[in-house]
């Protein structure tokens, strides 16, 4: 079986103060796991991602 999920990973490798990655929004736990994950974890780790990214965002006032 080869996994067709590809990494989210932009190339702007920093962390947080909450060991989230600045630049894919994945936690450094996330990030390690990756290369071994099923495809079934990689989606619940981009669904995690997009969770992250929703809140980061500041509504317009």
């Amino acid at each position: 079986m080869t996994i067709s999920i590809q990494s989210p990973c932009i190339g702007n490798c920093c962390l947080d103060e909450d060991d989230i990655c600045i630049g894919c929004r994945r936690s450094l736990e996330e990030i390690t796991r990756w290369g071994s994950a099923s495809e079934e974890e990689r989606i619940s780790i981009l669904s995690a991602v997009e969770s992250r990214k929703t809140s980061d965002q500041v509504p317009n006032e």
